[in-house]
Formats: structure tokens, C-alpha cells, sequence
């Protein structure tokens, strides 16, 4: 109680912060990056490296109201071919660009619902990537999977392909949550998903899970993450539901006066992550579990956990290429983003050109801080002597940094010769505390709350 006095105090439950899957966050992208800047970046690759590859497919065949995803609802596949089509066509792009050697060390669809393709499409997808980027060595394939728009045919093309890991959003699997939130999807549907899945040789499995929604509480949550348990998935992501009518106006369907409040919300979170602990999953961060063999828990340990657009991984490639609509890329020299509109991003590719439409040009201020801010959320500590000499920053201009942030947050964070640590009752903080080191206007939209 003391803890969550302090917590309160310091404004936990009232700020409104990034989740810093990237730095800078995606409200700075600005038009100076575009087509050419993009095309540049990706023939700068080095011959042979190791990138990562993320498609995007945007369709759905209903529109779940918690989602503020941009996606786009169809009955017909007629849309989705033609999607499928143009993403060909995309790779050839990439591929006229790309230098020789390269291969994958993480290809990831997401969408949307990518699994709404049907087979002989989902084949005619991972050939066209293989031509001009295969996978490497221990390689990672993983799909995103709705349990409501899978069946045993689409799981075989997909095994075929090389899919060895599967993603799949559970939310919550209480009926009168589901019913609130417009996601349908009981605990059998995805406990039989499940068995399809592994009965393939798929043994690595995601989940995802959400806190923070409507006539959820400790009870209910409870009760959801011990059916999760129950299906042995490899690692969790514990979302906190971001309630942004204003941004996604289908969740104006949803009432906001049965959402939890702040303190009932660290609650819940805070039940759910020992139920995690108990049953022996290590925590990542500050919203993953993993199993004591998955990748991530070796990352953890070994200190080269990542984080990215999809949140946490292991992934130590440099470079990470989104293709398809509103599909966002990462490169050494920054960021690039397509088109968010599917018409208009089709429309450039079939023109022969790239859609990037916005993105951010790194400056070194940029890399020194974006490395900062990955360290508190990765490890809730930055290390002084890697900044220093990575960077080329002076001591005194470091710890100036550290005692600015230490002055914002009294009694919550340590700071040494070694660096900066956040204290473990503390780091319900890390997203304010990453904040003191963003130097960009903190008043762009789009930000969730801090738990």
C-alpha cells in the first residue's frame, strides 16, 4: 500500500506516456524520409547480412472493437488476393534493391488477421519472400493466428512454408468481456488451435493477454491466465488495453464506465504477473513472460534483449524491413514508414515505386538516447560505461542526465559509477522514467497510460 502511495505520488496513474517500441516514437515521424531516402537504406545493407522481414496484412473478416490497429474488414477474398498481389510485387521492388547474400533471421506476418488467406495464397506469399531472402540459420518464421480463422489446411501450408512459431491473441476468455470488447473466442476454440498447431511440429507458441478491460477484475483475470497456462504457451505479452476512443473510433462501442480504474488496473496486472511467476515463467521487461528455455529468457540473461515494433525479442539483426500498408521499417539510418492506406500504398507499388510516405532520419543524439531508453526497458538499468564509450559522451554530461532523472523520481532509482538502475517496487515507472530521456514534444497523442 505504502508502494502504490508512492506510486501515485510520483503520477503512475494519471501520466500518459509512449510504450517506446521505438525512439523517436511514431507521432515524430515527419515527410523527410521518403521513396528515394528508403531506397537508399535498403541498398546500403551489407552483402550477406542478417535482416528481419515484417508483412503486413491488414484484412480482417470482423473488426474486434478493443483494437486500434489499422485494419480493415472483408467477407469477400476478392480484396485479399488482390493484397496478396501487390505485396509480390513489393518483393520484386525490394528485391531489385537488396544485395546479394542477404537472408532472414526473423520473418514475422501480423496483421489484421493474416491467416484469413487461404492456402494455395499463403504458399504463393513465402515462395516470393524465399527468392529473394531466405531464411538463415536458426531462423525464426512466426504468423499471427486467429483462432477463429484458422482450420487444418491453412496450418499445413503454413508448416510447409517453414512457419516454427505461432502467435496467438487470447485478450481474455471471459464470455461477458469478450461480448464487451466484439472478440469472440472461447477457451476450446484456441485450446483446439492449440493441438492443430503443435499436431504440425510447431512447438513455440506466443499468447497475448490483455489488462485493463471492462468488468474485468482479479477474479476474471485469475480465472483467464489459468486456462492460458493450461495450453504451456513459450512466452506471454501482458497488454495493458489502451482505451483511445478518440484515435479508433470502434471502441466508442465500448463503455468506458465499466473500465477498471488506475490503481484497479495495476491490480490486475499485478495478479496476473504472479500467476506468470508462480508457474516458473522469467519476466521480461515490463509486459513479457517467457518459459526458462525461450529465446527471450536467453536474451535476458546473456544482455542482448531487444525491443521493437512487436514489442520484445531477441532478434539481434539490424535492420528490420515492413512490408505492405502502414508497415514501418527500422534501419541503422532510421526509420521509414509506408503508406497507411492500402489504396494508396498499392497505388505507388503499382506505379513501381515504394509508398514511404513519412520517417525519421537518426541524429546521434537520437541513437544515444533510443539505446537509453532500450536499456531501462529491457533491463531497468542504463549502463554508464557502454554509453560513454559507444557515444562518446562525457561523464559529467551522462550523470547530469542521471541526476535529472533521479530529481524527477526520488527514492525510486539508484545511480552509481556503473550507471542508472530502477528500484523493482519501482518499475511500474519505467515508461515515466524512459520518458526523462526523450527529448522530443512528450505532447503528440497517441500515448497510453503508464500502466
Amino acid at each position: 500500500m505504502q508502494v502504490n502511495s508512492q506510486l501515485a505520488k510520483l503520477g503512475v496513474f494519471d501520466a500518459k506516456v509512449p510504450r517506446y517500441t521505438s525512439y523517436p516514437t511514431a507521432p515524430h515521424f515527419g515527410s523527410g524520409v521518403g521513396p528515394e531516402q528508403f531506397s537508399g537504406w535498403i541498398s546500403a545493407i551489407p552483402a550477406g547480412a542478417s535482416i528481419s522481414l515484417y508483412v503486413h496484412v491488414p484484412f480482417c473478416r470482423r473488426l474486434c472493437w478493443f483494437c486500434a490497429c489499422r485494419t480493415q474488414g472483408t467477407k469477400s477474398d476478392d480484396p485479399v488476393n488482390a493484397y496478396v498481389e501487390m505485396l509480390k510485387a513489393e518483393l520484386a521492388l525490394l528485391a531489385e534493391r537488396l544485395p546479394e547474400g542477404v537472408t532472414l533471421s526473423r520473418l514475422h506476418w501480423g496483421g489484421g488477421t493474416p491467416t484469413l488467406l487461404q492456402p494455395a495464397r499463403m504458399t504463393e506469399l513465402a515462395e516470393a519472400i524465399f527468392a529473394i531472402a531466405p531464411l538463415g540459420p536458426e531462423a525464426e518464421f512466426s504468423v499471427e493466428i486467429d483462432p477463429n480463422e484458422i482450420d487444418g489446411a491453412r496450418l499445413d501450408a503454413l508448416a510447409a512454408a517453414g512457419m516454427n512459431r505461432a502467435s496467438i491473441g487470447v485478450q481474455d476468455f471471459d464470455e461477458r468481456i469478450q461480448q464487451t470488447i466484439g472478440r469472440i473466442q472461447s477457451y476450446e476454440l484456441t485450446r483446439d488451435a492449440v493441438e492443430m498447431i503443435r499436431a504440425r511440429g510447431i512447438e513455440s507458441l506466443n499468447a497475448d493477454i490483455l489488462f485493463g478491460l471492462p468488468y474485468q477484475d482479479k477474479a476474471r483475470i485469475t480465472e483467464s491466465v489459468q486456462k492460458l497456462l493450461s495450453l504451456n504457451p513459450d512466452r506471454v505479452a501482458l497488454y495493458g488495453y489502451a482505451h483511445v476512443p478518440w484515435m479508433s473510433k470502434r471502441q466508442q462501442l465500448i463503455p468506458s464506465d465499466k473500465l477498471p480504474t488506475p490503481e484497479a488496473r495495476l491490480a490486475l496486472f499485478d495478479t496476473a504477473r504472479r500467476l506468470f511467476l508462480w508457474d516458473g515463467y522469467a519476466e521480461i521487461g515490463i509486459d513479457h513472460f517467457a518459459r526458462a528455455d525461450d529465446g527471450l529468457t536467453r536474451a535476458l540473461k546473456a544482455g542482448t534483449l531487444r525491443r521493437n515494433f512487436q514489442g520484445y525479442t531477441d532478434d539481434q539483426a539490424d535492420v528490420l524491413i515492413g512490408v505492405g500498408a502502414s508497415s514501418i521499417s527500422r534501419f541503422p539510418q532510421g526509420y521509414a514508414q509506408n503508406a497507411p492506406a492500402t489504396s494508396a500504398h498499392t497505388g505507388a507499388i503499382r506505379d513501381g515505386r515504394f509508398s514511404t510516405t513519412r520517417g525519421h532520419a537518426f541524429s546521434e543524439d537520437d541513437k544515444m538516447r533510443g539505446r537509453m531508453i532500450e536499456m531501462l526497458m529491457c533491463e531497468f538499468r542504463i549502463d554508464a560505461e557502454e554509453i560513454r564509450t559507444r557515444f562518446g559522451i562525457g561523464a559529467d554530461q551522462l550523470n547530469a542526465l542521471f541526476a535529472d532523472a533521479q530529481c524527477a523520481f526520488p527514492d525510486m532509482l539508484t545511480v552509481s559509477d556503473t550507471g542508472l538502475a530502477i528500484k523493482p517496487e519501482a518499475r511500474p515507472l519505467t515508461r515515466m522514467v524512459a520518458r526523462c530521456f526523450d527529448d522530443y514534444d512528450l505532447s503528440k497523442a497517441g500515448h497510453s497510460s503508464a500502466i
